[in-house]
């Protein structure tokens, strides 16, 4: 890490120096303004490209919020000026630097939308824009959700069809976490909570909701898969953005980042580096109904986390592209706990201090073709990136008989390759097809030791075993996808093939020296069908039916049998004999276009077979106690359904709001166990009943956020949100309700630097209430730091 670090120091020096070099080279400036040709709106971030009579990038820039753009250091001779915008028709103007005309000024260039068969488009000045394709819904991030968020996770929270839960992170598309998470089309060793915390929303670029992928993406992930592409820039020169930021809850939080780009002739250098420190806290109790006991619990951690990024981009010719970037991330964690159990007017308690230290690595090269015809492209790329855990909890006990205080160790490697080739090829004008290999290799080694005690199966207290976990699993697939255009009526079918091999072994060994061997191996092959029509009437009408089949494979917390956590009634554990389960999803939807924005409106339907839901069973260890373990299971098949709408509209000049509104609806199976004796403390083995449980759950959540422009420089936001109740298998949560607001101010030349406030959870109604009824009746309150505000100041620099 270190030559890393100072590799990274010396390149950012050298880009410094050759930037400074190249600035004497100034010969000739270009000017214009940018207006939106139906709304005579300024459109801000619009690319500028001068390009030679050879088609070599001589020098570029981006529009300023008012629409107005000054490119310079333009060398004398004849170019070619490219505006370039998403969803726009591009212009090319032909222009002559000479010794007479050093100065151009093209005045008010309008630019008009591009209705393409596959695209629709809408673009509102200030505000996120939605961007409908046949395989994904794209909304690109605007200076709204940037100002509504400090970090990625917030900004996910911000859009239709995501929640993220605040308290563990983890992300729910239309209400399932069953997911799959992409930073740029990859998917990373690095826990997606601690990832997204990482990334400053400043850096996001876009955010692709793939509900129903394509035959092309990985078929992983129930509910679709969330990719989010980040800013990359390749503008001329030397260039960057500078970030820093606080929040304050319970604790203050602090977070930074820093992006520097240079590029000149057929070279692109890039780097970044972020960080995340600071203290987290969660708080709250559950209390028995059947025994009158209360567990109250607070736990937090204070942790580090730095993520560094170096890449080239090699641009050999109009043709070939070479890239290369690495990632490396450390952790650093310190976590806290306490736990205390009122039970019979006696007091329990259960602290926790872990020490957590990870770090991973990635490493991408890319290659990319660009044939004659603009649009035939071959793409290869091979990823790679490991992943070390390590992990020492300590859990001391006050006034417990049993278990005694011991020590946990857990040692955790990881690593996944990835090979993937994509072609596409156009047959003719109207008809394209695209084909791919892709090879996934992931291993995982963990290992556990403990200094504590447990029961054996004959009711004996012996030493934890000590356990080693391996999971190997490859996966080698193909695929090919077809597509045509037929006047208003587009259409996509595809087909994804794969095999796949996984083997596992769990191995315990007692203090006897005896050991337990649980194996598990499964080797599968499976194909996965798509499907996508669509129908455009008109301009502003776009219809879209599609299909897909998609597959969860059991995640790697969901097969581990090592515990992952406890508390003094709770403990959870994997499966390792887990199945994956499988869906056929079937989504219809619609996109208007209006003079002032879009609506969009979609509704799906699943079939879920083997589903993967929580278990939950009484400890047999201890059954007195009245403990439950909890872990996963494959069920019988189940369906889902739901409906969702969301809008960006500008109501006004000064107003323009982004809302949605979605309901969904699962019916879960389950199992679990309960003690059907009222004096628990004589409770045996015979008194367990088990049940399988169905529920039938609907959940609905309306959010909105508002932008109000006070001014060229001075912008308002407002976001509320409400989500209904939800059912499961062991509780049910009650309906939550947030409000945020915030306010965003430029200043400098050119704007350059941007402020930021956010106070979010102004009513401090944000937390989790659940009442409990299997296997035990209860009521609980989960907080965590939601009353908080933040700051956060943005500059801009360099050239580009």
């Amino acid at each position: 890490m270190k030559r890393f670090i100072i590799f990274s120091t010396i390149l950012f020096f050298i880009t410094n120096a050759i930037a400074l070099d190249c600035m004497t080279n100034n010969t000739g400036t270009i000017s214009g303004e940018i207006l939106d040709a139906t709304s005579k709106q300024p459109l801000p971030y619009v690319n500028i490209i001068v390009i030679d009579t050879f088609g070599k990038t001589i020098n570029g820039g981006i529009t300023l919020d008012d629409g107005s753009f000054t490119i310079d250091k333009i060398t004398e001779g004849k170019v070619v000026v490219s505006v370039q915008y998403i969803g726009y028709r591009t212009i090319n103007k032909n222009i002559n630097i000479s010794k007479g005309n050093h100065k151009v000024n093209l005045g008010v260039i309008f630019l008009e939308e591009e209705i393409e068969s596959l695209d629709l488009v809408t673009i509102v000045a200030e505000v996120s824009t939605i961007r409908q394709k046949a395989d994904k819904k794209i909304i690109i991030v605007g200076k709204d959700l940037t100002t509504a968020g400090t970090s990625a996770s917030d900004i996910l929270n911000n859009i239709p069809s995501v929640s993220v839960d605040q308290q563990t992170g983890n992300i729910r598309l239309r209400g399932n976490e069953n997911v799959r998470v992409m930073i740029d089309g990859k998917l990373s060793n690095i826990p997606i909570p601690q990832l997204l915390k990482q990334i400053p929303s400043t850096s996001i670029k876009q955010i692709e909701l793939i509900t129903n992928p394509s035959a092309k993406f990985n078929p992983e992930g129930m509910s679709g898969i969330i990719n989010i592409k980040l800013i990359k820039n390749t503008n001329i020169g030397f260039n960057g953005n500078i970030n820093v930021g606080v929040t304050k809850g319970v604790f203050a939080k602090f977070n930074s980042s820093i992006d520097m780009n240079y590029r000149n002739g057929k070279f692109n250098f890039h780097s970044s580096y972020s960080n995340n420190i600071g203290k987290y806290n969660n708080y709250g109790e559950t209390k028995r109904l059947d025994d009158n006991s209360l567990q109250n619990f607070n736990f937090g951690n204070d942790s580090k986390s730095h993520l560094y990024k170096v890449g080239v981009d090699f641009y050999l010719n109009k043709k070939h592209t070479i890239s290369f970037f690495t990632n490396q991330n450390i952790f650093d964690g310190k976590g806290f706990g306490n736990t205390i159990l009122t039970f019979d007017n006696l007091q329990q308690s259960q602290a926790l201090e872990n020490i957590t230290e990870n770090s991973s690595a990635q490493y991408n090269l890319a290659y990319k073709l660009k044939f004659e015809d603009k649009d035939e492209l071959l793409d290869i790329v091979i990823d790679y990136n490991d992943f070390e855990h390590n992990e020492i909890a300590n859990f001391d006990f006050l006034n417990f008989s049993f278990p005694p205080n011991y020590v946990d160790q857990v040692n955790t490697k990881r690593d996944q390759a990835t090979i993937n080739i994509d072609y596409i090829k156009p047959l003719n004008e109207n008809t394209e097809i695209e084909v791919g290999l892709e090879a996934r290799l992931f291993n995982s080694d963990i290992h556990y030791k403990s200094t504590g005690q447990t029961f054996s199966s004959e009711g004996d207290i012996i030493s934890t075993p000590n356990t080693d976990f391996k999971y190997n699993r490859g996966i080698y697939s193909a695929y090919f996808t077809y597509g045509k255009t037929l006047e208003k009526w587009n259409y996509q079918f595809g087909i994804r093939a794969e095999q796949v091999n996984v083997t596992a072994d769990a191995i315990r060994v007692f203090d006897n020296s005896n050991s337990q061997l649980i194996p598990f191996a499964n080797s599968y092959f499976q194909v996965y069908p798509s499907a996508f029509i669509i129908f455009k009437p008109s301009d502003e009408n776009s219809y879209q039916l599609s299909f897909a089949r998609r597959i969860d494979r059991p995640g790697l917390q969901q097969v581990n049998p090592i515990r992952e956590w406890s508390s003094p009634r709770i403990s959870s554990f994997g499966n390792s004999q887990l199945q994956p389960q499988f869906t056929n999803s079937i989504e219809i939807n619609y996109t208007k276009q209006l003079k002032k924005g879009s609506i969009t409106a979609g509704m799906f339907y699943r079939i879920i077979k083997d589903n993967i839901n929580r278990v939950v069973f009484v400890d047999r260890t201890d059954i007195t106690a009245g403990n439950t373990i909890l872990s996963y299971d494959n069920f019988d098949n189940t369906t889902a359904f739901g409906a969702e709408i969301s809008t960006n509209y500008k109501l006004i000049k000064w107003w323009s709001i982004n809302a949605s509104f979605d309901i969904y609806s699962q019916l879960q199976r389950g199992k679990t166990e309960i003690i059907d004796n009222p004096d628990t403390a004589n409770a045996t083995i015979d008194n367990i009943i088990k049940l399988d449980i169905t529920v039938d759950n609907v959940i609905w959540n309306l959010k909105a956020l508002n932008n109000f422009k006070v001014s060229k420089k001075l912008n308002l936001s407002f976001f509320g949100l409400y989500s209904g109740e939800e059912k499961g298998i062991q509780s049910t949560r009650k309906p939550i309700f947030t409000i945020n607001t915030g306010v965003r101010y430029k200043f400098l030349e050119k704007n350059r630097a941007t402020f930021s406030f956010n106070y979010n959870d102004v009513l401090n109604t944000m937390k989790y209430e659940y009442d409990g009824f299997t296997p035990f009746p209860s009521v609980s309150d989960l907080n965590w730091e939601s009353n908080s505000w933040s700051i956060a100041l943005i500059y801009k620099f360099g050239g580009g």
